[in-house]
């Protein structure tokens, strides 16, 4: 106890005797205290190794025999099995000797059904090693699998997180994955992140740790050239609400509580420095290429750069987390009834990126009084005037830019549209209760009359 007081002593003479003038950003003392903060004080970055590059798959199968992999699960879905990026990375592990067996029956927004299956396939096989080659739907699968695989005794609830599941720790060694995303849109390919329809209450949930994280991340722009356009402009417009929502996500340092141990910090920290940066970047982006990567399907410059984007805000919301667009989301995709998403196959679907921007403009009405200076600029990030404009005017100002871009990508006229009328209101307000993870790091805190109106001020969006 000795040493720990005179290391606070220390510090407390640092503080009074460093330079305090304005061009050292002084904001006067800081108090320094033993006690365990009640809100957090630090935040960490966390996520995969990236590597980026047009053809850098070939690169697949000597990664794998760095890893001393001998018998590798790979998982996709049936749309990619026969297309070049599986084709490309099967061609890598085959020219460098590596076992492998292909599980191909993931489903496209996947439910603790699909995960389960995926999950007795990979406890069947002896492997030291997963390869997810997919959307977020495949990358989300293959870690669930390998974290079950890794853990076989474990409950499937054991690591849902709560207040639907136990919300356990990962404390297991998970086999090493390597992530191959082919849409620009989850950025699943950097976080610990793994969501899933959970049937039982017509909702999304998830797992969330960092052990869930992919140990590499191959980046190759060339699989995004078998996008389709519908396709790239739903998952496109996931990039766009991680951007915005980890942007205005309340700060790390007003998120309580602070963890008595640093393992104990949550996946989800909050807006800090690190991620604004990301975000920032990936506004930029949005702004110059998103359209042309969703009408232009062979330029590659649009689709690399958007296939950048994705990457670099899954290490955003990795880190900082996703808040309301996103937990309103989860129950009007569980719930969907007849809407089906062009080539999304014919069961009714709606996919993601669209159940995440449906209510976009709403949300950020609502959350723009927090932080009036930050929703004026990534207003003006992604292309809006804002000379001029009022700090009440904010949200308005931002809401107006992204029913800018709704409308340019021919985005449906709001929930109505997608099968919901004001009767399903009540429903979905339930759905989104139990994204306790989620609507904690709103911003401002939310009712449930505050809930229901965002959703019947999303019912009709132009």
């Amino acid at each position: 106890m000795a040493s720990r007081n005179r290391i606070f002593d220390l510090l407390r003479t640092i503080n009074v005797a460093s330079c305090q003038c304005p061009a050292h950003g002084y904001r006067g003392n800081v108090h320094v205290t033993s006690a365990t903060p009640v809100k957090d004080y630090a935040f960490e970055m966390k996520n995969s190794t990236i590597r980026y590059g047009l053809g850098v798959t070939r690169e697949i199968g000597m990664d794998l025999v760095n890893f001393g992999a001998k018998n590798v699960c790979v998982m996709t879905d049936s749309n990619l099995v026969s297309l070049s990026p599986i084709k490309s990375v099967l061609e890598s592990l085959t020219k460098n000797g590596i076992n492998y067996q292909v599980y191909d029956k993931v489903h496209v927004e996947p439910t603790d059904t699909s995960f389960k299956d995926a999950v007795r396939f990979a406890k069947n096989g002896k492997f030291d090693s997963f390869v997810a080659v997919g959307g977020g739907s495949v990358m989300d699968t293959c870690k669930a699998a390998n974290l079950y695989y890794s853990d076989p005794e474990a409950d499937f609830l054991d690591y849902v997180n709560a207040p639907i599941g136990r919300g356990k720790p990962v404390t297991v060694q998970l086999k090493p994955m390597i992530a191959v995303p082919t849409t620009s849109g989850t950025g699943s390919e950097t976080t610990g992140t793994s969501i899933f329809d959970f049937e039982e209450i017509h909702a999304k949930t998830g797992i969330s740790h960092a052990a869930l994280r992919p140990h590499l991340a191959i980046i190759d722009p060339l699989h995004t050239l078998t996008l389709p356009q519908t396709v790239s402009n739903y998952s496109g417009f996931d990039v766009f609400c991680h951007a915005l929502e980890s942007f205005t996500a309340i700060p790390y340092n007003e998120r309580g509580p602070a963890p008595s141990n640093p393992a104990l910090r949550p996946t989800y920290q909050g807006s800090n420095p690190i991620s604004d940066v990301w975000a920032r970047f990936c506004l930029q982006v949005i702004q110059k290429y998103f359209t042309r990567s969703v009408y232009k399907g062979d330029d590659i410059e649009a689709r690399s750069s958007m296939h950048l984007a994705s990457t670099m805000a899954g290490v955003g919301i990795g880190n900082a987390g996703v808040h309301l667009c996103h937990g309103l989301a989860y129950p009007i995709a569980g719930n969907v009834k007849t809407f089906v998403a062009k080539d999304y196959g014919t069961e009714p679907i709606i996919p993601h990126g669209l159940s995440v921007v449906v209510t976009a403009p709403a949300v950020f009405r609502f959350t723009a009084a927090s932080d009036p200076e930050k929703h004026l600029e990534a207003a003006n990030l992604l292309g809006a005037n804002t000379t001029g404009k009022k700090l009440a005017d904010a949200g308005a100002v931002l809401s107006d830019v992204i029913l800018k871009y709704m409308d340019a990508m021919k985005i449906e006229n709001g929930l109505s549209e997608l099968g919901y009328s004001s009767d399903d209101v009540p429903n979905l307000v339930k759905g989104a209760l139990p994204q306790q993870r989620l609507l904690q790091l709103t911003p401002l805190p939310q009712s449930e009359e505050d809930l229901t109106k965002l959703l019947e001020d999303s019912l009709t969006v132009y």
